[in-house]
């Protein structure tokens, strides 16, 4: 065998969504955050498209994301629906993570392969983020509120017009236990068809 299988398998079953409120004040390195864009970028692409693009915000600059995103919420709710929790939570979260990576696909400009396609590839370069980040003993949580799929939120990350973001990557130390999870069996989601 190749590689460890056992311990492949335990980095697969250990991957967890953290969210940014159970992150520690511990800081995550540059080079960490750089180690889960290069394996990012290993992620199966069709006709080598590599469509990924990343925007990291660290330090004042997820102050800046915190506020964007906070008028972004008022901006695109209406008055009677705004929620105080909902407001603060995209205003605080950026700065409760080391870093935030805003996830984009950029549209291959003869749009031969199909955009589902590109999409598809920028999800699994995030799973090799989220993977690599499950190796240090990092927690991550992939965000993806209807805000971000927005004309301004294109404007905000100097993304082109066919180009999308995809979501907001959070990074950071978990505060607490690393979580337990569970899976249904592959017997409720799987058929096997043999004639």
């Amino acid at each position: 065998m190749k590689y460890n299988l056992s311990e492949v398998n335990e980095l697969i079953r250990d991957r967890r969504t953290i969210y940014p409120e159970f992150f520690s004040d511990r800081k995550v390195h540059k080079e960490q955050i750089e180690l889960l864009l290069n394996n990012a970028i290993w992620a199966p692409t069709h006709g080598m498209t590599q469509p990924w693009r990343f925007k990291v915000f660290m330090d004042e600059g997820k102050t800046r994301l915190g506020e964007f995103m906070r008028d972004l919420y008022i901006k695109y709710t209406p008055a009677e629906e705004v929620h105080e929790i909902k407001l603060a939570r995209n205003t605080t979260r950026p700065a409760k993570a080391s870093a935030v990576i805003a996830i984009c696909m950029e549209r291959q400009a003869s749009e031969k392969i199909p955009e589902i396609e590109e999409i598809a590839a920028v999800a699994c370069a995030v799973q090799n983020m989220h993977l690599t980040a499950t190796a240090y003993g990092l927690g991550g949580f992939w965000s993806t509120p209807k805000l971000v799929y927005t004309d301004d939120m294109k404007d905000f990350l100097d993304i082109g017009e066919k180009d999308r973001c995809l979501g907001l990557f959070y990074i950071g130390y978990p505060g607490e236990d690393w979580p337990k999870g569970q899976r249904k069996p592959i017997e409720y989601v799987t058929e096997w068809i043999q004639k």
